[in-house]
């Protein structure tokens, strides 16, 4: 198998990534100059229109036998895998020292890529589609013009494998020290019983092979989405008709609300996903994928400790809401609960000093206190 050597890699990655297109807010405005320019080894598809007649296209690169369909933006605020597959484009064209990955992967793959398959939600800043349709529950019932789009895809394609890009949300952790789970993954069930059927084996491997890799980067940071069966979602779908499908859920890096440096690790997680593939995941084992810690959910944004509130001493935690004003997004906090919450972790620290010095009438205070000491905007 040819190896991705990390350092080449972040080499590869600082100077070369696609600047064109960053933050949470990726709508086709942003991605749609970055179309037009293409030519050879990339062919851009229409396959159709959104609820709203926006056109949804989809790019194609490679050679190879195994087939791959990869689509992103299924929910329309979750950006991070599209902003990843266009550094993974610009990889294609300008692969640097890592010129043999780059051809293993166009000798032995086909890539069907959607990067945007809700634009309509991606617009308005949404996870629904303009129907209020959630898009990754609609792989049976079809209602969806997006979802339809979707699965013609997947019948014209026939792929060997799909990788299925999503980002979470950030009170997600792992491990004892409740670490952000920066990124996790999903070798969907197809049963209620969860079997290890040989459709999720493979997917397990290709994560296997993933996991290798992140190793090197965030090796505490690495989470396993729970595998509870979901009848109509479209991954459990997909993996139960004999395509194994890759979830990759993005999530956050501490200091990293725009998902920048996530990004960086989505990229590095479908180069290798696909490097995998391009030389054959038998050689991998798919037993790795559960030395994966499951995601967790012990992360709040902000945690005040001891502080006095209302007339009692109590913990506080927060969590950021994401709004979009004008064209960018704005992290708005909002009180989640309080109460004894030392099994929790926060994101952000607003400041030094003894929280227990603080008092708090009431929740609007609170509020106007987090946003005075925000290091984000």
């Amino acid at each position: 198998m040819i190896k991705i050597d990390p350092c080449f890699l972040d080499n590869w990655y600082a100077g070369n990534f696609q600047k064109a297109i960053k933050g949470r807010y990726i709508t086709a405005q942003y991605i749609d100059p970055i179309l037009t320019r293409f030519g050879q080894p990339f062919r851009v598809v229409h396959l159709g229109y959104s609820h709203l007649g926006k056109p949804i296209h989809k790019i194609e690169f490679g050679q190879g036998s195994h087939k791959v369909l990869i689509w992103s933006q299924m929910h329309g605020n979750e950006s991070t895998g599209t902003k990843a597959m266009f550094d993974l484009l610009n990889f294609i064209e300008k692969p640097g020292d890592l010129k043999d990955v780059r051809d293993s992967i166009m000798e032995n793959c086909q890539i069907h890529f959607i990067p945007i398959l809700n634009p309509d939600g991606a617009e308005l800043y949404t996870r629904l589609s303009a129907q209020k349709i959630d898009l990754n529950r609609d792989a049976v019932d079809l209602l969806a013009p997006e979802s339809q789009i979707l699965n013609q895809e997947l019948q014209h394609v026939n792929p060997r494998f799909c990788f299925n890009l999503h980002d979470q949300r950030t009170i997600f952790s792992v491990g004892p020290d409740n670490k952000p789970a920066t990124l996790s993954f999903l070798a969907p069930s197809t049963e209620v019983d969860r079997k290890i059927t040989e459709s999720r084996k493979i997917t397990m491997s290709v994560i296997s092979g993933i996991k290798s890799l992140l190793d090197h980067f965030i090796p505490d940071q690495l989470g396993r989405y729970t595998d509870e069966f979901y009848p109509t979602a479209t991954g459990d779908n997909f993996q139960k008709a004999g395509y194994p499908t890759v979830l990759i859920e993005s999530g956050h890096y501490p200091n990293d609300y725009d998902r920048e440096i996530s990004r960086k690790y989505t990229f590095y997680s479908i180069l290798q996903g696909l490097n995998s593939i391009a030389n054959g995941v038998k050689h991998l084992s798919y037993h790795d994928y559960f030395s994966i810690p499951e995601n967790e959910q012990n992360l709040f944004d902000i945690v005040l400790r001891g502080v006095q509130f209302k007339g009692e001493i109590t913990d506080i935690g927060v969590q950021l809401k994401e709004e979009l004003k004008n064209t960018t997004i704005k992290f708005e906090p909002t009180i989640v609960i309080t109460g004894d919450l030392s099994k929790y972790s926060s994101n952000i620290a607003l400041e030094k000093a003894d929280t227990t010095k603080l008092k708090f009438n009431s929740e609007k205070n609170v509020l106007m206190y987090i946003i005075d000491n925000l290091p984000i905007q």
